[in-house]
């Protein structure tokens, strides 16, 4: 099934609550505010012939810097299914607000989407309400930043000007 038909199957059974967009390398996918994105990504895995049940990732990407009018605002968490039985894939997009990044886990629909909803959470600074471990992933409990974050400074806030230098014997 092409994504044209799945948007379609999409816009019957919800209307104006999802927006059709196209990446830069043409591929088209959903857009939803985040208050949709779980019946929405419920009805993409049960619904027959659409039968998405395998969530492939879950990230997000920062739109600090990018004019993706369709998106309209800072953050938008990505989701990648993929059907196993049919052999189609789609992306949906929830926008966060940069104000109160939060969203809807997903980790009831599919058990991948605890690692990946924790990932985004570490990266991104994103709240996954209802994940039940929204602990640090990748980067230690205490650390004050997002990583991720396209405000993040490219050398970090100073946080390797504590690493002990080891130079080799007889280098400068």
């Amino acid at each position: 099934m092409s994504c044209q038909e799945i948007l379609e199957k999409l816009a019957a059974r919800f209307g104006d609550k999802v927006t059709r967009a196209r990446s830069p390398n043409g591929v088209e996918h959903a857009v939803v505010d985040r208050e949709h994105v779980r019946p929405i990504l419920a009805f993409l895995r049960d619904e027959p012939g659409l039968e998405l049940d395998l969530l492939a990732d879950v990230t997000a990407v920062d739109h600090l810097t990018l004019e993706r009018p369709e998106i309209g605002h800072r953050f938008a968490v990505v989701y990648q299914l993929r059907s196993l039985k049919r052999s189609h894939a789609f992306q949906v997009k929830a926008r966060v607000p940069e104000a109160d990044p939060r969203v809807p886990s997903v980790c009831d629909l599919w058990r991948s989407a605890l690692w990946g909803e924790r990932e985004t959470h570490d990266m991104y600074g994103i709240e996954f309400e209802g994940n039940p471990d929204m602990r640090r992933l990748l980067m230690p409990e205490d650390y004050p930043g997002f990583p991720l974050r396209k405000d993040y400074p490219l050398r970090g806030r100073g946080e390797r000007d504590a690493f002990p230098q080891i130079r080799k014997e007889g280098a400068p």
